[in-house]
Order: structure tokens, then C-alpha cells, then sequence
């Protein structure tokens, strides 16, 4: 009895990738390598659609991509968005590049609730160079990616540092050239700066401009302003926003409820001479009137205001000092 593909033990004569699974839960870094082969089916006919098409199958809507190297001036980085994505990955190809792909080599991997990240300290960004020569360029670095833990996939953030690169001319060009000193001294120099084109650090350049502009297209597409408008209604956001005062955490409500102070009994146990009345109005009294009636013997009233009204409705009253000693209000 023959095995058929249906059969579960059926070998294929092609290897056990030959057969299609259904859909599945893959590794992270096998997205890397689909990503591999979508940028190797590019051809030159493939406009802004299947850029964006590239961008959404790998990249999430809120995504951004990040790249850290240093030139001669001294260390730059570049965030993008992921409506500049596709462009970005466009303008590589435009400077000449035929090929694409990376290369991922001891990565880590750690699983968070929503994201798993990917952490690659030996990645290398290889492009062929077709044009101004035949160069096969190795950029190496570390790339730090991180993926939605979801059936998709997609990539949410990208961050490529560049710590060194390499371009590498076979020897059979060189033997061609050997005695022209003019095509050797141009074999002899670089065609990219650690491993990007011209065109993709003017892009980049640009992108610098761009990636604040986003508001103001989103603000035209959706609203359908003039420019002049759009920017005009940012800036007075942005304005609110700066003077606006910080937010004042939120109280919880107390339950307790503060006493009301009975004036109109004070005055009545004081006015009785008894001691203990007298003494405790002392202490109700404040340090301020205390000190100044020592210092001050023929000093008559001082004013003592308070917020909280008696059962008059009086704001203030006046408390005497008596020759001997005590204290007399009036109101």
C-alpha cells in the first residue's frame, strides 16, 4: 500500500518543509526570514503600493524604526515612523543596491504579556551593489526588535545600531583593472557611509523634517485645511498645551466634618471671672495678643478676625485686656 501526501506518515522526497501547515505561532526570527524573501521577490517595477504592502505585512501601524551609527561629524540616530517606513526600505534599492537581507546570529528572546523581544548582537545588514561597481557590503551591529505576541507578528519597534562595516570586490574585477591606475583608485574607495547609500542618509536627512510634519498631513487629510490653517491649529494646541497648569492630583473626600468654634459661649465664660473660664480663654487666645498685652500694660483692644462667622454672622471682633488681667471681648 502507497503513502499518500494526505497520509499524516507521508515522507516527502523534497525534505519536511515541502508540505504546507496551517497556520501557526512561528519563531520571531523566521519572520525575519520571510521578511528576507518578500524584499528578494522586489522588482523594478515595484512602486509605492508594494512598498506599503511590504510595510504592512511586517510593521505595526504605530511602529517605528530606528537606526544609531556614527560619521565622520560625530554619532547620529534616526527615528522614523511607520508611515515613512516604506520609503525608507525603497531608498536603499534606489542607490543602487540589488539585494537585501539580514542575517541574525545568537539572538535572545524574551516573552513579555503583550510583546516578545528580540535581542541580536551579531546581525548584519548585507546589500549587493550593482552600480557604481559590483560590492557586496556587510554592515554589522545590533538590532533590537520587538514583536507583538499575536498571530500577525508584526514588528512595533526597530532599533539597528551600526558599529562597523565592510565592502567587499571580488578579485576578478581587480584582475581585470590591474593595469588601469584610474579604475583601481576608484575600486580603492567607498561607495557607502558604515554601510548606507547616499540616498538613504538624505532620506534620512529628510526624515528629520518629515516626522514632524506628520501631524500637520494628518490634520490636512482628515479636516481638509489649508496648510497655513493646519499649522496655525497645531501651533495653538501646542501652545495650550505649554501654558496650560499641571493637573492637580485628585483628594479623596473626607467623611469627617470640622466643629464650628461656639464664640458667643466663650464670651459668656469669660465675662463670669471664673478661673478655669479665664484660663482657657488664655489658651484660645492667640500668642500674638498674649505678648503684646505683657509687654504693652495700658494697651485697651486688639482686633481678632477670623473666617469662621458666630452665631451672630459677625466676621470680627475685639478682645480688651482689664487691668487685671483678663480678658473682655467685644463685639
Amino acid at each position: 500500500m502507497s503513502s499518500t501526501p494526505h497520509d499524516p506518515f507521508y515522507s516527502s522526497p523534497f525534505g519536511p518543509f515541502y508540505r504546507r501547515h496551517t497556520p501557526y505561532m512561528v519563531q520571531p526570527e523566521y519572520r525575519i526570514y520571510e521578511m528576507n524573501k518578500r524584499l528578494q521577490s522586489r522588482t523594478e517595477d515595484s512602486d509605492n503600493l508594494w512598498w506599503d504592502a511590504f510595510a504592512t505585512e511586517f510593521f505595526e501601524d504605530d511602529a517605528t524604526l530606528t537606526l544609531s551609527f556614527c560619521l565622520e561629524d560625530g554619532p547620529k540616530r534616526y527615528t522614523i515612523g511607520r508611515t515613512l517606513i516604506p520609503r525608507y526600505f525603497s531608498t536603499v534599492f534606489e542607490g543602487g543596491v540589488t539585494d537585501l537581507y539580514y542575517i541574525l546570529k545568537h539572538s535572545k528572546e524574551s516573552y513579555h504579556n503583550s510583546s516578545i523581544t528580540v535581542d541580536c548582537d551579531q546581525c548584519a545588514m548585507v546589500t549587493q551593489h550593482g552600480k557604481p561597481m559590483f560590492t557586496k557590503v556587510c554592515t554589522e551591529g545590533r538590532l533590537i526588535l520587538e514583536f507583538t505576541f499575536d498571530d500577525l507578528m508584526r514588528i512595533k519597534t526597530w532599533h539597528f545600531t551600526i558599529r562597523q562595516y565592510r565592502e567587499l570586490v571580488p578579485r576578478s574585477i581587480l584582475a581585470m583593472h590591474a593595469q588601469d591606475p584610474q579604475v583601481l583608485d576608484q575600486l580603492s574607495k567607498n561607495i557607502t557611509r558604515m554601510g548606507l547609500t547616499n540616498f538613504t542618509l538624505n532620506y534620512l536627512r529628510l526624515c528629520v523634517i518629515l516626522e514632524p510634519m506628520q501631524e500637520l498631513m494628518s490634520r490636512h487629510k482628515t479636516y481638509n485645511l489649508s496648510p497655513r490653517d493646519c499649522l496655525k491649529t497645531c501651533l495653538f494646541q501646542k501652545w495650550q498645551r505649554m501654558v496650560a497648569p499641571p493637573a492637580e492630583p485628585t483628594r479623596q473626600p473626607t467623611t469627617k466634618r470640622r466643629k464650628r468654634k461656639n464664640s458667643t459661649s466663650s464670651t459668656s465664660n469669660s465675662s463670669a471671672g471664673n478661673t478655669t473660664n479665664s484660663a482657657g480663654s488664655k489658651k484660645k487666645a492667640p500668642a500674638a495678643s498674649l505678648s503684646l498685652s505683657s509687654q504693652v500694660p495700658g494697651l485697651g483692644a486688639i482686633p481678632n478676625c477670623s473666617l469662621n462667622s458666630g452665631r451672630d454672622g459677625d466676621l470680627c471682633h475685639s478682645t480688651a485686656v482689664t487691668p487685671s488681667g483678663q480678658f473682655k471681648e467685644k463685639q
